[in-house]
């Protein structure tokens, strides 16, 4: 492990324990102009993110909770080095109590992630990853499962409500080719099952940055294959901002799911 990414950690759990684990279960919740929820956590949590990640590599920060004037300006002029923040993922799950919510932190360089970490700190689960380094969950090499099987008997994580295809959608329920499906409200830790073996296959219509930036690349380094519902090769797809994804852990698995969704858009 770098020295970086050993930061980057320590910075994560520090975070998580002093802005937002305080808060659970007891904080003021306010709608953000897109109707979305926040929290001081949120804000919290990224303020401290923005003090510190430059002290690990020293580039600006680009957080869920900025404007998007500010994010896409961030994008536009550093696009040699940023990192990218969700203080907390799955905020609708952490104000109501569910304990089912992460940190996101990645290191970005011209559009590719190269350091990502992922914390729950409710089951305290930490998931991380450097570029051609794998990916790891507190210290044990991912997957922790990967034990072929036909499509028909796969775990899927769907967020159908994202799915711009109203066919894609109706038909992941009536002709879903899997045995069953997830949707727990939180991306980052979508990627970080995937990655470990716990969902088999995942589509997504579309994610923002800071949802894919650390996950894409945990599941990835754990051998994992992506592409989007566009048809463009992940890294290099064209939204930036919001981008669609269609992943299986599996090379067979992988190839039956992809068929199947392309004939299905």
């Amino acid at each position: 492990m770098s020295e970086q990414l050993n930061q980057l950690i320590s910075l994560v759990r520090r975070v998580a324990q002093m802005e937002v684990m305080p808060r659970f279960l007891a904080v003021s919740v306010s709608k953000k102009h897109d109707g979305s929820l926040l929290t001081e956590a949120d804000i919290a949590a990224q303020a401290a993110f923005a003090e510190r990640l430059p002290h690990i590599i020293d580039c600006p920060m680009l957080g869920e909770e900025m404007s998007t004037e500010r994010q896409h300006d961030l994008w536009e002029k550093h696009s040699d080095g940023l990192w990218i923040v969700d203080p907390i993922d799955g905020t609708t799950n952490f104000i109501n109590g569910l304990p089912h919510f992460a940190l996101s932190v990645a290191y970005m360089q011209n559009g590719i992630s190269q350091l990502g970490v992922i914390y729950n700190p409710i089951s305290q689960e930490l998931f991380y990853a450097q570029r051609g380094c794998g990916s790891y969950l507190n210290g044990q090499p991912l997957p922790l499962r990967c034990a072929p099987k036909p499509l028909s008997e796969a775990i899927a994580g769907v967020e159908v409500k994202y799915l711009r295809s109203g066919k894609l959608a109706t038909r992941m329920y009536s002709l879903s080719p899997v045995n069953s499906r997830r949707s727990m409200g939180c991306s980052t830790l979508d990627w970080c099952y995937l990655a470990a073996g716990r969902y088999d296959v995942y589509v997504h219509g579309g994610q923002r940055l800071w949802d894919y930036a650390a996950g894409a690349l945990i599941y990835e380094e754990a051998g994992g294959q992506l592409a989007t519902l566009e048809g463009d090769e992940f890294w290099s797809g064209k939204h930036v901002f919001y981008r669609s994804v269609i992943a299986a852990l599996q090379p067979d698995l992988f190839d039956r799911w992809l068929k199947w969704i392309r004939a299905n858009q």
